[in-house]
């Protein structure tokens, strides 16, 4: 009864959460919280400066006029540049065939053939003693077509410095259309050399990327199967 009583409460839970947000549109995750809110908010690591004229234009500050502005530090931000185009095709085709066919026929054999079709029913006989014949044949074919597109552009947050000198980057995005989210994810290792001047990176330079592109809304609520309808392709065995 406890079991019962469990399955029962577990979906009107759900539906009371549900319940909550009608008419109301997504609401934001808290841009304050999360490794990269951490990562600006802590203080910068100390570095080694070397005095230098106020008035130099070569000194070598982040600051100055010809100083590298690429992000190479904790909490430092860097724009990620997604451009997917990927097309890929798969087809095969098999076929078989097999055919075979055995006769043995006893005509005569010390006349023992014409001697045992006398007490056999009409038109049987043992001329034709044992004859055999089987054909299989067997074919398959399918194909795999996939075709996927997406250019994203994204800021992303330095939120740790690796001892070999990679760092660890983490992006979020959210935005909000007509009572539907749209969330863009971005996390991997990244290489401070592989960062363009435009303080840059390509998605295809990111180590272990994780890149999730999805949403959250009526929309999507409504494209999901209901929760009676997952579990029941779960449990069911037909």
């Amino acid at each position: 009864m406890r079991l019962i009583c469990l399955v029962l409460i577990l979906p009107l839970l759900a539906a009371c959460a549900r319940v909550e947000n009608v008419g109301k549109a997504p609401t934001f995750t808290s841009s304050e919280q999360g490794n990269p809110f951490l990562a600006m908010a802590s203080a910068e690591f100390p570095r080694s400066t070397q005095a230098n004229s106020a008035a130099s234009l070569w000194r070598g500050g982040r600051g100055s006029l010809l100083g590298d502005r690429r992000a190479e530090q904790r909490g430092d931000i860097l724009t990620v540049v997604i451009e997917i185009d990927d097309r890929a095709e798969i087809s095969n085709a098999t076929e078989r065939s097999r055919s075979g066919s055995e006769t043995l026929q006893i005509p005569q054999l010390l006349g023992i053939p014409q001697r045992a079709d006398g007490p056999l029913p009409d038109g049987a006989t043992l001329a034709d003693a044992v004859s055999t014949n089987s054909t299989s044949g067997s074919s398959g074919d399918g194909s795999v077509r996939r075709n996927e597109k997406l250019t994203l552009r994204v800021a992303a947050t330095i939120t740790d410095v690796l001892p070999n000198g990679a760092v660890r980057i983490e992006g979020s995005q959210e935005v909000r259309v007509n009572f539907e989210m749209r969330e863009l994810l971005v996390t991997g290792y990244v290489r401070p050399a592989d960062i363009s001047r435009q303080n840059e990176i390509t998605y295809d330079k990111i180590a272990s990327a994780r890149i999730s592109y999805g949403g959250r809304g009526q929309i999507t609520d409504v494209q999901q199967p209901r929760y009676g309808q997952q579990i029941a392709d779960i449990v069911l065995p037909f």
